[in-house]
């Protein structure tokens, strides 16, 4: 499937070095997760010891790197080679499941001679 390069994904308004040419309008990438019954009795020992509770922060991680991945896909399919102003945003819908979104500008840019 056709996607955009991570490298060319900022979340300022523009990219150094290219030039914007063309706006195709805002571009998303969403996922939904719950926490499995496993991973909520892991977490709940892991706070017990306390520090960083590595089960629930290896699945946000995954879930926002998901949300990355379909966000560089909604670019290409729009037409753009970069995406600028991108940003993640996170809801709980329902209790122990959330949405995570990646959301930014799909452009086309070119490089500054």
């Amino acid at each position: 499937m056709a996607r955009v390069d991570a490298g060319m994904v900022t979340s300022g308004a523009e990219l150094p070095g290219y030039r914007i040419v063309r706006n195709f309008g805002i571009v998303r990438g969403i996922i939904v997760r719950s926490r499995s019954l496993i991973g909520n009795l892991g977490a709940a020992l892991q706070t017990i010891v306390g520090g960083n509770i590595t089960l629930l922060t290896n699945l946000c991680e995954k879930t926002r790197e998901d949300a990355f991945e379909l966000l560089l896909q909604h670019a290409a399919e729009h037409g753009g080679n970069a995406v600028i102003g991108m940003r993640y945003d996170a809801t709980e819908v329902m209790q122990g499941v959330t949405e995570v979104l990646a959301y930014g500008t799909a452009v086309q840019v070119e490089r500054i001679s």
